[in-house]
């Protein structure tokens, strides 16, 4: 049988985000601790665990069919691979910084000065876009410390919540990239495993549209039922259903969590009562 042969970062934040997504899809891995390869007891697909860094190489090469890695790591070492899915989570920036104390006005400010990075790609080519030359110092990891030690003026690094930078007695001062989880495909994927990746792709896109709604029940009176409806936006229409109650109706829709409290505030202006609000598993388009 035929499977398809997915790799995920073997540890950390986007590991987790990924078997989690996996396990949302209904996909069940048999993993025990420290196996680097493992397979799926109820869907045709088995799971590489690598280092972020090497999966390009991997996809190329053909070792394996898809991959679930973070959008900058494709900028830096794959922007030949294909990106299939934006997948919304492990979202980070990559970003220049400097020491607090130094002033800084512009990205001019780098002309000339070393900065330290784990993504030197990326490095040169946001500096050669903005007519920038500065000098590289390749570091694997740890690259706050290289201003403090005088080994660099700056770096280059992934920021997320920042806390590392502040700790470090660093300031971000350029944003570089925005990057989020990625599936990838490999150039050489064969026709049969690109109809296993279909089936994944379906369940992927009906998980995250899930995560991005909810599913609203409200009660209406009839009157002001009109006026209700065209405040939400709902898959295609709301669906409305009397209730036991004469002059009343129930109303159900879904809306995206982003717009979630301002149509809320909006419905209860508009009159809508006894409004539940409940998490989507699913959404099948």
């Amino acid at each position: 049988m035929t499977k398809i042969r997915i790799a995920i970062q073997k540890a950390g934040r986007l590991n987790e985000e990924s078997l989690e997504i996996l396990k949302d899809c209904g996909i069940s891995i048999d993993n025990g601790k420290d196996q680097l390869k493992a397979s799926s007891r109820n869907f045709p697909l088995e799971v590489f665990y690598l280092r972020n860094g090497d999966i390009p190489q991997y996809l190329r090469d053909g070792v394996v069919d898809i991959a679930i890695i973070g959008e900058n790591v494709l900028v830096e070492k794959g922007e030949d691979i294909i990106v299939a899915e934006k997948l919304g989570f492990s979202k980070c920036k990559v970003s220049l910084a400097v020491p607090k104390a130094t002033k800084y006005n512009s990205i001019k400010d780098f002309e000339g000065k070393r900065i330290a990075t784990s993504y030197p790609n990326t490095v040169k080519n946001y500096l050669k876009e903005h007519g920038v030359t500065a000098e590289l110092h390749i570091i694997n990891g740890s690259v706050e410390i290289a201003p403090s030690i005088g080994l660099a003026d700056a770096i280059c690094d992934i920021v997320s919540s920042g806390s590392t930078l502040f700790k470090n007695n660093l300031k971000e001062v350029e944003v570089m990239l925005k990057s989020e989880a990625v599936l990838a495909v490999s150039p050489k994927i064969s026709e049969d495993r690109k109809e296993i990746l279909k089936k994944i792709q379906f369940r992927i896109k009906s998980v995250l549209q899930a995560r991005q709604s909810k599913y609203v029940l409200l009660n209406a009176p009839n009157h002001k039922l009109k006026d209700i409806i065209a405040l939400l936006p709902g898959m295609r229409s709301p669906t409305v259903l009397p209730l036991a109650e004469a002059g009343w109706s129930s109303v159900h829709t879904v809306i995206n969590k982003d717009k979630f409290w301002e149509v809320i505030d909006e419905l209860k202006n508009a009159g809508a009562e006894g409004i539940l609000v409940c998490p989507i598993e699913k959404m099948v388009l």
